[in-house]
Formats: structure tokens, C-alpha cells, sequence
């Protein structure tokens, strides 16, 4: 039920940024304490890919930058 969360390196995180034109600090936030989060072992300052199931574009990926 819970959709896939993956920690991006630091060149796909280059590369999202340069794409949407923002700083890492305009991405949308997630707690660190987040249960999703701490299984995966992210850190404070990653930012993280959420694939979801989408009725209309079949997935939907959205980003998310960690904080404390």
C-alpha cells in the first residue's frame, strides 16, 4: 500500500533541480521521522523519489526533501 520511496544521488538531484529550475529548499518537505523515511535510512538534506499509481498518467513521481 505504501508507494515506492527511493533516496536520489546527488547528480539526479542536480539534474531535478536544474529541470524545474529551483533551489533543494523549494522542494516540498518530509519529516525525518517519518516511518517510510527512517526504514529507508534517509538522512536530513536527501531528497527522495515517491513513485505513486496514478488513475491518469498511470505513475505520478514526486519529490521530497528531507528535514529534521
Amino acid at each position: 500500500m505504501v508507494p515506492c520511496h527511493e533516496i536520489l544521488d546527488e547528480e539526479e538531484v542536480k539534474s531535478l533541480l536544474e529541470r524545474y529550475g529551483i533551489e533543494k529548499e523549494q522542494l516540498p518537505k518530509i519529516k525525518v521521522k517519518d516511518p517510510v523515511i527512517k526504514e529507508i535510512k534517509a538522512q536530513v538534506g536527501d531528497v527522495i523519489k515517491i513513485t505513486r499509481k496514478s488513475a491518469t498518467a498511470g505513475e505520478a513521481n514526486i519529490y521530497r526533501l528531507v528535514i529534521g
